[in-house]
């Protein structure tokens, strides 16, 4: 028998102590509903938990970020459906104002609407806001600074913002057409026919003797899609009376390229400085710096297409002989992931009438009207194209947002089971090491009394 050394007390309180930290997990679990509270709980667990609970919480704020975009999607779009009632009702006005029913002075009345109108859609375009964005003025998407030069701008995700100088030096305008006999007045003197030749595409017009040449032209514009013919009779007899146009493919063309985007090409960098141009049918020019870097604009009829060194995916279609300076704005990022990187863009084109082009639009003259009519069908169009774009867009966040929150659903279940308690089963362990922990508590004072069994040996 020993009484310095109390073996069997030493090994009581050891089982005692490891049951007391045993119960003292399952406290901290029950307590917190976590199967993880400090890494020593698992160290691997821990860190697969930790970057799990990254993940969700990632993926509920992308849900949140998509909710945003939408909200300022519709909004934008919200915006660009009162433009297109006021352009639907410019266009309205246009038609009344091209009948000859209607006077000088009626016609001055309905201009008056017509200036109202387009001081509201740019109204409308410069205060369109959304967290004190402006949406609809360019700085997501294209404008131009010089009116009526070029119309239609349209931007992708991939064009690099900047600035892109335009030199519109000739434009798609008259169809090549063979000698027409000899016009007197108003009509033709014999039978005959002429071939009408629109970039390779030719068709035979036939004519009888003594026809109108107002009712030739009809028969043109029936029978040749894309041109416009025409016939002004002044009394005098004059091959210029009759006129074949067409605003779309035609005669040569010829572009010069002179500048790029800010960050591609700068204007010292396009062969410093030096032009580049072609001349004919679908011209293309194309500019390229001292590091092989090139810059395309081609052409189908007055469109202006670009491509290479950022510009890819900008077009517009030119209006008149001039310079203008198109600046793209760039695109807003929608953050709609957990991780870097997982965005996607969205462009606003600048949606004021300059650049819908009817800003000039002029119905006090039947001719100003009419030409008002195009104007704003193309308008009508490049807000429609806008509208759409937007409403794609919006539908595709919408699916984002189902695919993300069952991402986060899926993710966070997974977590779950790493780092969540089970209830019942730690209850379970919680009471047997509650009883173990009063066994031991009950044992180590058992083995407290066994050296005093040396006391009888005294006698």
């Amino acid at each position: 028998m020993r009484i310095n050394t109390n073996v069997a007390a030493l090994n009581s309180y050891n089982q005692l102590k490891n049951t007391q930290n045993n119960l003292s997990k399952s406290l901290s679990r029950l307590s917190s509903g976590k199967r993880i509270n400090g890494a020593a709980d698992d160290a691997a667990g821990l860190a697969i938990s930790e970057k799990m609970g990254s993940q969700t919480r990632g993926l509920a704020m992308a849900q949140r970020n998509a909710q945003d975009g939408i909200s300022m999607i519709q909004t934008a779009e919200g915006a660009l459906k009162e433009s297109h009632s006021i352009l639907q009702r410019m266009r309205e006005l246009s038609v009344q104002s091209s009948n000859d029913t209607n006077t000088a002075a009626d016609r001055a009345e309905i201009q008056k609407e017509v200036n109202q109108l387009v001081e509201e859609l740019d109204r409308i375009a410069n205060s369109t806001e959304f967290n004190t964005k402006n949406l609809l003025t360019g700085e997501i998407g294209t404008s131009v600074d010089t009116a009526g030069v070029v119309k239609n701008i349209n931007s992708t995700s991939e064009t690099e913002p900047g600035t892109y100088s335009v030199n519109v030096t000739a434009l798609a305008e008259s169809a090549d057409t063979a000698d027409i006999l000899a016009l007197d007045e108003t009509s033709t003197t014999a039978a005959g026919s002429f071939d009408i030749n629109v970039n390779g595409n030719i068709t035979t017009i036939g004519f009888e003797a003594n026809e109108s040449y107002e009712d030739l032209a009809a028969r043109i514009n029936s029978n040749v899609s894309g041109v416009e013919a025409t016939f002004t009779d002044n009394g005098a007899t004059n091959v210029n009376n009759f006129s074949i146009k067409t605003d779309e493919v035609g005669a040569d063309q010829d572009i010069t390229v002179t500048a790029s985007a800010d960050g591609a090409f700068s204007s010292a960098d396009v062969l410093n400085g030096t032009p580049v141009s072609d001349t004919g049918v679908d011209a293309t020019a194309t500019a390229t710096d001292a590091a092989s870097n090139a810059l395309t604009v081609s052409t189908d009829g007055n469109k202006l297409m670009f491509s290479g060194y950022g510009s890819d995916g900008l077009s517009m279609e030119a209006s008149s002989v001039s310079s203008a300076d198109v600046t793209v704005g760039g695109s807003l990022s929608f953050h709609i992931g957990a991780n870097e990187d997982q965005t996607m863009n969205l462009s606003i084109n600048a949606m004021d009438a300059t650049n819908l082009g009817v800003n000039t639009v002029d119905v006090t003259s039947a001719e100003g009207a009419e030409n008002a009519i195009t104007k704003l069908d193309n308008a009508i169009s490049s807000v429609s194209s806008e509208r759409s774009k937007l409403g794609a867009v919006q539908n595709r966040l919408d699916h984002t947002i189902n695919n993300l929150s069952a991402a986060e659903e899926n993710l966070t279940a997974a977590e779950s089971r790493i780092s969540d308690v089970d209830m019942a089963k730690e209850m379970m362990n919680m009471s047997k090491n509650q009883i173990l922990s009063q066994a031991g508590t009950a044992m180590l004072a058992q083995a407290n009394q066994l050296p005093q069994g040396v006391l009888q040996l005294l006698g």
